[in-house]
């Protein structure tokens, strides 16, 4: 066995260019799934960490998607919710611990001859609870800011630099569309998040007041949308009953009638990702095994041209004393080598062209033991696969013809 290993690669080193050349379909096919399927399984761990990263007790409330003359509308575009659906779900549902109603637009933040454009992020005291947001500088707007519709407002540190820089923001007044508001606090930095999004780049004010002087087109109390903290994971599910059924009765909702709200549970959220992000790596790393089956093809082309090449040598070495298996297990050991050699540099180019996508594109890379095993264990079944025929066709030639061929 180890002198037909020794003949194998003695053979293959005998034409180095050819063999590499021969491994190159291998090498692409290999690289190609393995980037892929990387590509697809970071893009599956950045969103699980942006959702599992707000808790896995987290229930998303929305207003419903209304209709038009029978056409719906875009996903959460209706008015349906209103800030007193809120405070009614904070105090008659047990199962609910925190729930912090949003109102978000788009604004233009001046301070003296600075500006920059953020968004501004009207809510309760609730919101830095539930999104684990602690102050630096100043103080939280708090239930008595929003009792009064106060225009106050507490800066992300992205927006407390970009207006301030290096000096202390807290007292000082900006204008939020030309409106004043005095900035009380500065939240500590949250840096960036698994998607890559400025977790700093906002402002908070109290709901009230987003509501009376930012939020004009939309009805009196409306609402955007609600993140609900349910007191425990096993409790998600009666609180979703709760609330539905307290909306419901307060939308006066009967029957059969379809609900004019949401509700989204992060772990029904993160189950269905996971199922669609599985699907586009099946996916990418299909079309990319196309490559290395092209390769194998490409191995059992060269190996077919060696037999024919080297029928003079087969013919010597069964005149003194070779056997048929030795002949085909010589020439499948090579389209081995081949496929193995081409499969372990393949590897080292899919992670190297992960990280490259990564560094220049920002996406997230994934590069899962799983994926290296499959494509080293593919490469190794091309080479068996695609070198038997050749290694048969070898063995099955008789000595005398072997000698004569020309």
């Amino acid at each position: 066995m180890t002198e037909i290993l020794r003949t194998a690669v003695s053979s293959l080193l005998a034409n180095k260019m050819r063999s590499l050349l021969t491994m190159l379909g291998v090498i692409i096919g290999v690289g190609a799934v393995i980037a892929m399927v990387a590509i697809g399984q970071g893009a599956s761990l950045q969103m699980e960490g942006l959702i599992s990263g707000m808790g896995s007790n987290m229930i998303i409330l929305r207003p419903g998607t209304p209709r038009t003359g029978g056409v719906r509308q875009s996903a959460g575009s209706g008015a349906t919710l209103t800030l007193s659906d809120i405070m009614a779900i904070r105090d008659e549902c047990w199962s609910v611990q925190e729930i912090a109603p949003q109102v978000s637009i788009g604004a233009q933040l001046i301070f003296e001859n600075r500006n920059w454009a953020s968004q501004v992020t009207g809510t309760t005291s609730g919101f830095f609870r539930i999104r684990d947001l602690s102050v630096k500088l100043g103080r939280l707007t708090d239930d008595e800011d929003e009792r009064n519709g106060a225009k106050v407002c507490v800066l992300g540190q992205t927006v407390a630099t970009n207006l301030f820089g290096t000096v202390d923001p807290v007292g000082e007044s900006i204008r939020i569309n030309r409106i004043p508001f005095e900035v009380v606090g500065v939240l500590a930095s949250k840096g960036q998040s698994s998607m890559g999004e400025d977790q700093d780049d906002f402002i908070v004010v109290p709901i009230t007041t987003a509501q009376r002087r930012l939020v004009r087109r939309a009805p009196a109390e409306s609402v955007g949308m609600a993140f609900i903290q349910a007191r425990d994971v096993s409790m998600m599910d009666s609180a979703m009953t709760e609330i539905s059924a307290l909306l419901r009765q307060r939308h006066r909702i009967e029957g059969d009638r379809e609900d004019d709200f949401e509700l989204r549970n992060l772990t029904e959220m993160l189950e269905s990702l996971a199922a669609s992000t599985n699907v586009m790596s099946l996916l990418l790393g299909s079309v990319a095994s196309i490559s290395l089956l092209v390769g194998g093809i490409g191995i059992m082309n060269i190996m077919l041209v060696s037999v024919t090449e080297r029928t003079r040598e087969i013919g010597i070495r069964m005149a003194i004393g070779a056997r048929a298996r030795d002949i085909r297990l010589q020439f499948l050991l090579e389209a081995l080598l081949l496929s193995l050699t081409g499969g372990l540099l393949g590897i080292l180019l899919g992670e190297g062209a992960s990280r490259v996508v990564s560094a220049l594109l920002g996406w997230p890379t994934s590069v899962s033991t799983g994926a290296v095993t499959l494509a080293a264990g593919f490469s190794a079944l091309v080479g068996v696969f695609f070198g038997f025929y050749p290694a048969w066709k070898a063995s099955l030639l008789r000595p005398i013809d072997a000698l004569r061929f020309e």
